[in-house]
């Protein structure tokens, strides 16, 4: 976008040095030559004034009396009416300028002077006009970039801001460039960040309960099959034994089932290097707790594999360790560990921690005990969770908050699909 539009204002500067610069320069050179030859014939017309003065006095042509109205290097050439010509000054050469002025006495005053001066000067006029119009394309084409730029650098912005969206990134982002088109884009995506939060956060609750029920209603059909298993009568077991295996199908299609949706919201989950990424991470955010006077104190172990998606992970430990920026005091902890099937990520503070109060509900979307939104640690959770993996507080005062993420088998890294296993949710 960016390359398209200085393409275009380079191309009207372009049209703008042809169209004026080449008349402009065309002119200028015209004007030199005018300028000299008006400058001529008025020495040859007051050379022949006062010639004129000297015949009418009774006086024969005297041109040292005129000479220094001659131009420096020009031949005067004086014709009078008996057809006796006067010259002064040296031979021009051919290409000489010339201007001839009547005589009142029917003479002729005639002035050719060299030519050179004149392309001389005509040089120097083209190549002052030349440079200006250097200058002039030189300052189009700044001002080309710094418009490129101020309209490209927020289109990147907003195709980043909708790319995170579809990562599963439904932070509000409140930057804005005072460009109208591109901030109602903005508002429009924050909008719609923060519906489909709340789409997925309900479809994710819905999905939970309607599992928890149906699991209670099964484990309470298995008990009561089993007693009826055991009673005594053949045909009554015989039923009872057949029942009993479909309640068992029941529940293992509605692991399947389970399973299913926890691959679909994973689909885009992969190997991932989270020892590089984490280093990253904690490069972006050592600066500004710098800035507020405080240290970033990383310990990652080394060749830590996991299933997840790059942007995924980087915007929850990024909300984590925002949080504990604002809300925490003191140093904040980032580290990485390899778990039972698990990579375990910590991130934790050495400031008051979540009041016991706060703490069954930190992960509610809109709850906030320190006057925040009450979205990004909500969002964090659902970030983690769509890759397979949890988010928990594992401790509330100082805080520690613990991400497990599922690690990266050797199928994985060799690319063969992934099935996750049929957990219960």
């Amino acid at each position: 976008m960016r390359r398209r539009i200085l393409q275009a204002t380079l191309l009207a500067i372009a049209v703008a040095v042809v169209v004026l610069g080449v008349p402009l320069g065309f002119t200028a050179l015209k004007l030199v030559e005018d300028i000299t030859e008006q400058e001529i014939a008025q020495r040859a017309q007051q050379i022949a004034t006062a010639l004129d003065e000297q015949i009418a006095a009774g006086q024969p042509i005297n041109l040292k009396v005129v000479h220094v109205a001659v131009p420096k290097g020009a031949r005067l050439t004086v014709t009078s009416v008996q057809g006796q010509d006067y010259t002064y000054g040296p031979d021009p050469g051919e290409n000489a300028l010339l201007q001839s002025v009547p005589m009142v006495r029917r003479g002729t005053v005639t002035i050719a002077t060299p030519i050179e001066p004149v392309r001389t000067q005509q040089l120097q006029v083209g190549g002052l006009v030349l440079m200006l119009v250097v200058i002039s394309a030189g300052t189009g084409m700044v001002v080309a970039s710094l418009t490129a730029r101020r309209l490209a650098d927020p289109l990147r912005h907003v195709a980043a801001r909708a790319a995170r969206l579809g990562a599963g990134d439904f932070r509000p982002d409140q930057r804005r460039h005072q460009v109208p088109e591109l901030d109602r884009v903005a508002d429009a995506l924050d909008a719609s960040g923060a519906a489909l939060s709340q789409l997925v956060q309900r479809e994710r609750e819905l999905v939970g309960d309607v599992s928890h029920q149906l699991r209670s209603r099964l484990t309470a059909l298995h008990l009561r099959l089993e007693v009826l298993a055991t009673s005594t009568g053949d045909e009554a077991e015989e039923e009872a034994r057949a029942a009993l295996e479909q309640a068992e199908l029941l529940s293992e299609v509605l692991d399947d089932l389970l399973a299913a949706a926890t691959a679909a919201r994973a689909r885009d989950a992969e190997p991932l290097d989270v020892t590089s990424l984490l280093t990253r991470v904690a490069d972006e955010w050592r600066e500004p707790l710098r800035a507020e006077g405080r240290a970033l104190r990383v310990k990652i172990a080394d060749e830590l594999l996991a299933r997840a998606t790059p942007g995924r992970l980087r915007e929850a430990i990024g909300v984590l360790l925002d949080n504990a920026l604002r809300h925490g005091q003191g140093a904040v902890s980032l580290t990485a560990r390899q778990g039972a099937g698990t990579v375990v990520i910590d991130v934790s503070d050495a400031g008051p921690g979540v009041p016991e109060e706060l703490v069954p509900h930190v992960f509610e979307r809109g709850f906030s005990g320190h006057g925040s939104t009450g979205v990004g640690l909500a969002l964090a959770r659902a970030l983690v969770e769509a890759d397979g993996g949890r988010l928990e507080l594992s401790r509330a005062r100082p805080a520690l908050f613990e991400v497990f993420l599922p690690i990266a088998r050797a199928d994985d890294v060799l690319g063969l699909p992934w099935k996750p296993e049929p957990t219960p949710r």
